[in-house]
């Protein structure tokens, strides 16, 4: 039998590690959130150890998602997906991130 050109293989994105600097974790929350504060924190050290990349959204100043979050902040998306809301466990999104 011929080998399939990788163009039709089908891949399963989410089992395929990636590169750390290629994933990219979220947070969402407002100022004068403790939550918020507290998953900072974690994701700030998490990251800083793993290499990943984060940015932080504010959903005070965006409106879609303040009417998709506003209830769960803190929320954390990693690769655009969410992975958490209110408590971020450390182990958790270093086994995420880990994938």
């Amino acid at each position: 039998m011929a080998h399939m050109s990788p163009m039709f293989r089908r891949s399963d994105r989410r089992t395929q590690s990636r590169a750390p600097e290629e994933r990219l974790v979220t947070l969402i929350g407002k100022p004068g959130c403790h939550l918020c504060d507290d998953a900072q924190e974690v994701i700030e050290k998490v990251c800083a150890d793993l290499g990943v990349p984060w940015e932080k959204k504010d959903i005070t100043e965006d409106e879609e998602l303040h009417r998709q979050y506003w209830e769960q902040i803190p929320v954390v998306l990693v690769d655009g997906a969410q992975h958490t809301f209110w408590r971020v466990n450390e182990e958790r999104l270093r086994k995420a991130l880990a994938r």
